[in-house]
């Protein structure tokens, strides 16, 4: 890591900050449509599976957009492609909000998927190009504690907001704000930190030969997969139920009222944000990945057993239960300094681009599974324009997230241990 002037440390400070802005941004599109589900389902009069398919519209395309998003921060840099994503979020956040339709409300969720796929990689790449690393996990893990303000903003205040004037004029709002920090990208960004205060570089040539003999030597990396597959499955489990199906499976199992399960909602995210931050500060202070990893996952295992058996508890003890299981799914956040750290440092984008497709593939596959196992068992009850499942369905679905948990819990013993340095050398 290179000296910086004074100037510089606090214009990297600023640039990070506006990236996790746009990150806020990132984690409340993704998981919006878990404060509102029952508004979206009476909206657009769908069944749970193709709500499941609006969902998780946003993870098909954030899946496709990994390795592109992970090459493109390794050439064009990150400043133009969150200012380009930006832009786009915001124009699929409008047609989102303004919606007359389900087709046109798919419309708009693949734009904001597309649009905020960027932000992640940018930020990353950002991190390890203008900070030390020893200070990577840290950095990362503070970064969506930060981020995460925008899942929390998604369970409990979005609910409450939603209910009191509609759930519309917020993606409204949301795509005016992604709009500024896309300009706001665009002013104070800067890629390296020799190109600070200098003017807009042209931008790269593209050797493709050399891009994807990289993204080759990224995935043949056998050292790679475990980090792969633990995200796949912890992450995977994450999104697929926490970004929809938590609201009303608390609601209808557990006859919660919707502000009560959206402060579960809440408890869990806002668990996750704060977990970010600690197990990245514990990992780069103990000097180790995997025991943190594999401790951490096998707690989040637990609780999802417990979500699994449907079992009635103290409203204290749920409440505890959500947070304890935020705390927990933060261990895969660990998976990406794993990754970055068994591959070239030059490959940094692409390495984590790579580790984070599988969470993004698992719940673009599983969001609607899990509503088309549960369409399986509807006895036909609905409640204000919204189908009611009863708990062998639910059973069903909740089963289907946890075994993706298991999954990134067995992987979990085949993680490569770094202590928290690059181990790669050239063969």
């Amino acid at each position: 890591m290179q000296h910086l002037t004074p100037e510089q440390m606090k214009r990297r400070w600023l640039a990070l900050g506006i990236v996790a802005l746009a990150y806020v941004l990132s984690f409340f599109q993704r998981f919006a449509p878990a404060g509102i589900a029952n508004d979206l389902a009476a909206a657009f009069e769908t069944s749970a599976a193709s709500l499941g398919v609006l969902a998780a519209t946003y993870f098909y395309v954030y899946t496709v957009m990994q390795v592109p998003t992970g090459m493109l921060a390794d050439t064009l840099g990150p400043r133009r492609i969150l200012m380009l994503g930006g832009v786009m979020g915001g124009v699929g956040s409008f047609l989102f909000g303004l919606a007359p339709s389900l087709d046109i409300a798919l419309v708009g969720r693949t734009l904001i998927g597309l649009g905020v796929s960027v932000v992640f990689i940018a930020m990353l790449k950002l991190i390890a190009v203008w900070f030390e690393e020893s200070r990577f996990a840290t950095l990362v893990g503070l970064s969506m504690l930060i981020g995460n303000l925008g899942s929390v903003l998604a369970g409990a205040p979005l609910s409450a907001v939603a209910q009191a004037t509609g759930w519309r004029g917020v993606f409204v709002g949301v795509g005016v704000l992604s709009l500024v920090l896309a300009a706001l990208c665009w002013l104070i960004v800067r890629d390296r930190p020799e190109a600070e205060g200098a003017a807009p570089m042209a931008a790269p040539r593209f050797d493709r030969t050399v891009l994807f003999n990289s993204l080759l030597s990224v995935v043949r990396n056998r050292a790679t997969w475990p980090a792969i597959l633990v995200n796949t499955g912890l992450c995977g489990a994450f999104f697929t139920f926490a970004g929809l199906w938590t609201v009303p499976y608390l609601m209808q199992v557990h006859e919660m009222t919707r502000p009560v399960a959206a402060n579960h909602l809440s408890l869990w995210f806002g668990g996750f944000a704060v977990g970010c931050l600690a197990l990245g500060s514990l990992s780069d202070r103990l000097g180790r990945r995997k025991p943190v990893i594999i401790v951490a996952s096998h707690v989040y295992g637990g609780v999802w057993l417990i979500l699994l058996s449907g079992m009635r508890m103290p409203l204290e003890f749920s409440y505890a239960l959500f947070a304890l299981q935020g705390l927990a799914t933060a261990s895969f956040s660990l998976t990406w300094a794993c990754a970055k750290e068994v591959n070239p440092p030059m490959l940094s984008g692409m390495s984590t681009s790579v580790t984070n497709m599988g969470s993004f593939l698992a719940a673009a596959i599983f969001q609607p599974v899990v509503g088309w196992v549960m369409d399986l068992g509807w006895k036909g009850d609905m409640v204000a324009g919204a189908r009611v499942y009863d708990l062998a369905a639910w059973r069903g679905g909740v089963g289907v997230a946890t075994a993706l948990a298991l999954v990134g819990i067995v992987c979990s013993w085949w993680i490569v241990e770094t202590r928290c340095r690059n181990i790669w050398k050239p063969a």
